[in-house]
């Protein structure tokens, strides 16, 4: 027998929570294949398989947590995938409990103790051990779970959904009128578990509210020059380098530009120490089925705009198919966000600590401006915010860096010189 360990993950990562079994016991596998995903702070990883043979045992269920270097698995080695193991008898017999009990050898014995749930669920072979393990303690048919997961795989979030009723009925005691209402609003109640990456989250906004002076200041931008200049040059753009220019390159160079002149907005504090960076790694942040995550586009001063382009549309694809690994999301120096994606026309972003700047893109809006003191003209144009750390930016850089992201992109023949 071997054990399948948790792996080193990261040097700031020390567990995980088991996401989702990818192999089930009795089943074989040859090393190197992926047989569980484990969901981290940051990014899900999957963990392979050091052994060939066949799973005998599963030592955790998902949505537990467990440590770097802890067993997870057991792997009978050798045998084939056609081999048989203690683990696929359970069927067998099972089938054997079905026929009158005089017909039963004596070896079957500890199986006749099983309930008739226990029996259901092992031959729903497509759900999760631990929906099984629930079912199990509720006393819920398998069978009889709804299942909401396009693949049919029951999920613990299924079994504790459909016991819910049972759970909460006293049939022994009639339930008064009073108390009729109150199991009527629990009926519409669905209590989900907060996913690791969501709880990590969290915690962290929390975290940044409570210990960073945050502020934010607003403006405005003029978007038509940025527009007209994407529709003469889109289409030469893309034949050249085979991805489209959108707005996230020309907001990327100017916040480099404006990063060049007030330094401090791509700082950290450290202590008592403020750590200025002369390098220019920007998050830009992505939404995801799981929550937001914030790849970084590594050296983007050095990048034209066609690499800017073409990586973040790349940071986005792997963010939305679980792919980013953690060197993705680490040592960022400032972040952008556009809220505009959802049709969001203001809003305030929450800093991505340690990093003590956030600038918010938005919805572009037509609305009438006014070009002088006689003329009104309708323009495309965009509320910028930027977030900011008081302890180490005042209002005047913070406010003087907003202007100049705003006087660059207002004016993006700047960005070949500024960016």
């Amino acid at each position: 027998m071997a054990e399948v360990k948790v792996p080193e993950l990261a040097e700031s990562i020390s567990e995980g929570t088991v996401a989702q079994w990818l192999k089930q016991p009795g089943d074989f596998v040859e090393k190197g294949d992926y047989i569980v995903e484990l969901e981290t702070d940051k990014v899900n990883v999957e963990i392979i398989s050091d052994y060939t043979g066949t799973i005998k045992d599963l030592l955790a269920e998902e949505g537990d947590t467990v440590q770097v270097g802890q067993a997870i698995a057991v792997v009978e080695e050798g045998g084939s995938a056609g081999g048989q193991s203690q683990a696929p008898e359970a069927p067998k017999a099972e089938a054997q409990t079905e026929a009158p009990k005089a017909e039963q050898p004596k070896d079957t014995a500890p199986i006749q103790a099983a309930t008739p749930v226990q029996q259901e669920s092992s031959q729903r072979t497509i759900a999760s051990p631990a929906a099984r393990k629930l079912a199990r303690e509720k006393g819920i048919d398998l069978n009889d779970v709804p299942v909401r997961d396009p693949l049919g795989r029951v999920r613990v979030q299924d079994v504790e959904a459909a016991g819910k009723a049972p759970v909460q009925s006293t049939p022994a005691v009639k339930p008064s009128p009073a108390a009729a209402p109150q199991a009527q609003a629990d009926d519409r109640v669905e209590v989900i578990k907060m996913s690791r990456r969501r709880q990590t989250i969290a915690k962290r906004l929390v975290e940044v509210q409570q210990t960073a002076a945050m502020l934010t200041t607003f403006n405005e931008v003029d978007m038509t020059a940025i527009m007209e200049l994407r529709n003469r040059r889109k289409d030469a753009f893309f034949k050249q380098n085979d991805v489209k220019l959108g707005f996230m390159s020309f907001f990327t160079k100017a916040v480099i530009g404006a990063l060049k002149k007030y330094p401090l907005l791509n700082a950290e504090i450290l202590g008592n120490e403020i750590i200025k960076k002369n390098y220019y790694d920007i998050g830009v942040a992505v939404s995801t089925d799981e929550g937001l995550v914030v790849p970084v586009v590594r050296d983007a001063d050095r990048k034209g705009f066609a690499d800017i382009e073409r990586t973040i549309g790349d940071l986005a694809v792997k963010a939305r198919n679980n792919k980013l690994a953690l060197s993705d999301l680490q040592g960022g120096t400032f972040t952008i966000t556009n809220g505009g994606t959802f049709g969001s026309l203001l809003s305030t972003p929450i800093l991505n600590a340690p990093q003590v700047g956030i600038l918010g893109m938005h919805k572009i809006q037509v609305r009438p401006v006014a070009i002088d003191n006689e003329r009104m003209e309708n323009r495309p144009m965009m509320y910028l915010a930027l977030s900011y750390d008081h302890r180490i930016v005042d209002g005047k850089e913070a406010v003087g860096f907003l202007v100049t992201v705003k006087q660059l992109l207002e004016d993006p023949e700047q960005l070949l010189l500024e960016g």
